[in-house]
């Protein structure tokens, strides 16, 4: 059974987030985001180019990089939700909609 590659970003962003923040272990939050790159970043290998895997990882890390100085300008978990939704809906686009290769 595939998992929608969309979930696996979306929660591992907000998951991570989530156990850093209630933990106070930032690794322990970035654990679960690696986690998340290297599952999703797999099932992208296999339904995709490696041009669009690439643009997805660039994506997701980005998103992660991204929602640190947004949440200075719109609050925490609004960013965080924020980048969440941009990372599942770039995964979908490029790779969850399609049949694997």
């Amino acid at each position: 059974m595939r998992v929608p590659t969309a979930l696996i970003t979306a929660g591992s962003l907000i998951g991570g987030w989530q156990i850093a923040r209630r933990t106070g272990i930032r690794p322990l939050g970035g654990a679960v985001l690696a986690a998340g790159g290297v599952v999703a970043g797999r099932e992208w290998a296999r339904r995709t180019s490696p041009a669009v895997t690439g643009a997805l990882l660039a994506t997701y890390v980005g998103a992660f990089g991204l929602s640190h100085p947004l949440a200075k300008r719109i609050g925490a978990w609004p960013s965080v939700l924020a980048v969440a939704a941009l990372t599942a809906g770039a995964s979908y686009a490029a790779a969850d909609r399609r049949q694997p290769r």
